[in-house]
């Protein structure tokens, strides 16, 4: 412990310069666990749908007949974007929303998180990584 003030006192810009850096991780650490939206990984997601969460295609009706997650609802990008009054009775529960790739429903989910929805999560990768971890799709 002597030897660490030493050290301390003759390189105070290194010292200082490291408890910087690890109060700006652990200020980004909360900022990234307290956000209304974020991105999930599947396994993650399959995490959260055990517990409950609500699952939402925001594709195309076709893209959803074609293959997705069992327990899905269908709810294209247009009706989030009017305000997803389907979803109002679940704004305490855990949301996931996925498209083809990710981009789709990360801009559902950050407009979910904008209307109050308090865990709103998009499936980072979307079906792409969903089929990559080989989890199982549903085809009408």
């Amino acid at each position: 412990m002597e030897q660490f003030l030493q050290f301390a006192t003759h390189h105070y810009a290194l010292v200082g310069g490291a408890v910087l850096v690890l109060l700006l991780v652990a200020i980004n650490e909360q900022r990234l666990r307290t956000a209304s939206f974020g991105s999930i990984a599947p396994a993650d997601a399959v995490r959260l749908m055990n517990s409950g969460a609500i699952l939402i295609d925001v594709r195309g009706s076709e893209d959803f007949k074609a293959g997705h997650i069992g327990g899905a609802r269908h709810l294209p990008g247009a009706t989030i974007a009017d305000g997803a009054s389907a979803l109002e009775r679940f704004k305490e529960k855990a949301i996931i929303a996925y498209c083809n790739d990710g981009m789709t429903a990360g801009a559902a989910a950050r407009h979910l998180g904008r209307l109050g929805f308090k865990q709103a999560y998009n499936l980072r990768g979307g079906l792409v990584a969903w089929r990559g971890d080989n989890l199982p799709l549903i085809k009408e």
